[in-house]
């Protein structure tokens, strides 16, 4: 059974109600949560791309990437099924943030290929990965939750 049905969250996949690009958050991390999530990407066998200043690299370890991100554009693409990308910023080691492109993901085959990735790194983690919307990234509207080991509402979803 899917964590969440596409009828119940659909408006959260509306791009005008939250912007394109939502953010992604796992909160309170470390440089070794940061390279558990490499080692996901590399073990998942997603497709990916490091680029520092918009010049693609080799991906270094998380401590490297993240000493580079602080004075450089530091970008990690990861493809974790065909035709959806997602956007790792390597901003600080206090936080894993990426973008989603909602676009990208409609009907329950994207609801569903969501919620396989923000299990796959909360359950990697044992943290909670929240989603919010581009422009409200303090609420969160639905997210993995490590108690529950499943993908939860954080929000009601607006009447439509």
């Amino acid at each position: 059974m899917p964590d969440l049905l596409w009828d119940d969250v659909k408006d959260f996949f509306n791009p005008d109600l939250m912007g394109s690009l939502p953010d992604v958050r796992v909160a309170d991390t470390s440089v070794e949560d940061w390279q558990a999530v490499l080692d996901l990407v590399r073990s998942q066998g997603w497709s990916c791309e490091y680029s520092e200043d918009g010049v693609v690299a080799r991906l270094p370890r998380a401590a490297e990437m993240l000493v580079r991100g602080e004075s450089a554009d530091a970008l990690l693409r990861v493809w974790p099924a065909t035709g959806f990308l997602v956007i790792f910023r390597a901003y600080e080691a206090g936080s894993i943030d990426f973008d989603v492109d909602l676009r990208e993901l409609r009907g329950q085959d994207g609801v569903n290929v969501l919620c396989r990735l923000l299990r796959a790194i909360g359950r990697r983690l044992g943290k909670p990965v929240v989603l919010a919307p581009e422009s409200d990234p303090l609420h969160p509207v639905l997210g993995f939750d490590p108690e529950a080991d499943r993908v939860v509402l954080l929000a009601e979803p607006p009447l439509s």
